[in-house]
């Protein structure tokens, strides 16, 4: 069945973007590649395929149901659940190898008690706030109890610190702030044996500042082809949106279009109802400013956008049929629509383009371009 509305993921560029990046950081240090949030939308188990075979050394999810999840899938290698562990998934984290997250020694306790229920030993890596303010230890007595925690527990084994840079793809004050948080960083850990990876450069420095790589680095958005600044290595977008279009009118002047007769035509205009709304994902606050690719051109949007259908004027492209496609996000001919243009239209950021795919979107895994649709 020929879906009416489905996202097409290239697993193949997802691999050439890690390669890239692999290629990009100096050298002995490691690349982990943030899968969390289903591979931002782009299949978790499949993304973190790609990466691994692109040259990853390591997983992050969000949790340790996305953790389990990757294993139950078959992915052996090393995972680090980012957020602090809970007492309910600590053994979950445990039992299927994960690398959890601590920052206090209630947290140690918890993973010291899972490893020695399953006899296994907990592998965790230390946060460090360094200016987040979101989850970890912001100096050397919070980080002292936490290292004194671990020593006592023979079922905790510490492998890595870590923080999150808030302001990396920021302006001239937003990089101060961060050279601030690289510095407390240092400060932290610069006591840590040797053996403790080292990881705060997330996509936005691994760009901007390679001399921030540390021991490894995280590989998020840019994995997905959107670095949030200037790569100059070539990273491409994996993802393509499309649509069918259901209907085809001719509308006189003077005629609304959708709720709220927010749309009136100033001219005849052929209009074409496109199978995607709100409910799939696609912003309603894009109403007015969203455009679509049909035939190689583009189709603004008119009115607002429903829960299951949108409205494009195609008064100048010929040839227009029901069942024809219409490109949300991706390449047809010369044009191209990105994340990034769909974010500016809905006032958010691509990151929530590209996880907000509703679950009636399909979702198609290929690698390389088909003769139906080799326009990206």
């Amino acid at each position: 069945m020929i879906p009416r509305n489905r996202r097409e993921i290239r697993t193949d560029i997802l691999q050439e973007n890690m390669k890239k990046i692999r290629g990009s950081v100096p050298g002995g240090v490691k690349v982990l590649a943030v899968v969390k949030a289903d591979g931002y939308g782009h299949g978790a188990a499949e993304t973190s395929r790609a990466a691994l075979a692109g040259g990853a050394d390591m997983l992050a999810v969000a949790s340790v149901g996305e953790g389990v999840s990757l294993r139950e899938a078959g992915i052996s290698a090393p995972i680090l659940v980012l957020g602090a562990v809970l007492d309910i998934d600590a053994s979950d984290g445990v039992e299927h190898g994960l690398i959890q997250t601590v920052c206090t020694p209630e947290m140690v306790r918890i993973c010291e008690e899972a490893g020695k229920t399953l006899g296994k030993t907990a592998e965790v890596h230390l946060k460090v706030d360094t200016g987040m303010g979101r989850i970890g230890v912001r100096n050397t007595e919070e980080r002292d109890a936490v290292l004194a925690e671990i020593g006592k527990c023979p079922h905790v084994k510490l492998t890595g610190v870590f923080t999150h840079l808030s302001d990396a793809d920021g302006d001239d004050e937003g990089m101060a702030y961060t050279e601030e948080q690289f510095r407390i960083f240092r400060q932290l850990t610069d006591e840590l044996p040797e053996d403790v990876i080292r990881h705060c450069a997330n996509s936005a420095t691994i760009h901007r500042r390679p001399d921030m790589a540390m021991d490894m680095v995280r590989a998020g958005i840019s994995l997905y082809g959107y670095p949030p600044v200037e790569d100059n290595i070539g990273l491409k977008p994996a993802m393509r949106w499309t649509a069918k279009i259901s209907y085809i009118k001719e509308l006189p002047a003077g005629a609304y279009i959708s709720y709220g007769r927010t749309y009136r035509t100033d001219r005849n205009t052929r209009v074409a109802t496109v199978t995607c709304g709100y409910a799939d994902g696609y912003h309603r606050a894009a109403s007015g400013k969203a455009e679509v690719l049909i035939h190689g051109k583009r189709a603004p949007i008119l009115g607002r956008i429903c829960m299951d259908q949108m409205m494009a004027d195609i008064s100048g492209i010929d040839d227009v049929k029901a069942e024809d496609e219409a490109v949300l996000m991706g390449t047809d001919g010369n044009e191209s629509i990105t994340a990034e243009d769909l974010a500016k239209w809905s006032g958010t950021i691509s990151y929530e383009i590209l996880v907000d795919a509703a679950n009636r979107v399909e979702r198609v895994f290929r690698s390389g371009m088909s003769e139906e649709d080799g326009k990206d």
